[in-house]
């Protein structure tokens, strides 16, 4: 069984019961804030190794490791595919640390992207440039509606309903 699916299966077990699940990922934010600070602290984003040298490196097993890369990918330079990795899979990748404070504000994870260790990495206003970036991808932007009797926007001279209203 690959260690992706062997992450899932905990997830799910773990999933049965309200207090389980809440037990849980209680426990799990506190590994992974472990090991976010280990690397924003050494300031290093390269990781290069197999994935059991890499959990002893954090100080926990591979599938919790395997489930840290399933946060962390989408804020890789490049996103792996971690379907059919096992301990022994060699890895070597690069966290994009603008992205993931991007991902953090995105994930409501305040327990990471507020750590004391971004000061070292982010300035105040960076950190203020990439959550005015998340706050505008948020905002959702209406074009203005073509009403029937305006000019159709084609530049045919004719009113919208007369012209591509009606195509």
């Amino acid at each position: 069984m690959s260690l992706l699916k062997e992450w899932e299966s905990i997830v799910q077990q773990n999933a049965q019961t309200p207090e389980g699940y809440k037990e849980f990922w209680n426990g799990y934010i506190e590994v992974e804030k472990q090991i976010y600070i280990k690397i924003l602290e050494a300031k290093e984003t390269h990781l290069k190794g197999s994935i059991k040298e890499l959990a002893e490196a954090y100080d926990v097993i591979p599938v919790i490791f395997i489930g840290f890369l399933d946060g962390v990918n989408t804020s890789l330079t490049e996103e792996m595919d971690l379907e059919n990795l096992t301990e022994d899979s060699a890895i070597d990748v690069t966290i994009d640390l603008k992205k993931l404070y991007f991902n953090m504000l995105d994930a409501k994870a305040e327990w990471l992207y507020k750590l004391p260790e971004w000061d070292a990495i982010l300035t105040e206003e960076e950190k203020k440039e990439i959550k005015k970036e998340f706050m505008l991808s948020k905002t959702v932007i209406k074009e203005p509606k073509i009403g029937r009797n305006d000019p159709c926007p084609c530049g045919s001279g004719k009113k919208y309903k007369k012209c591509c209203l009606n195509k």
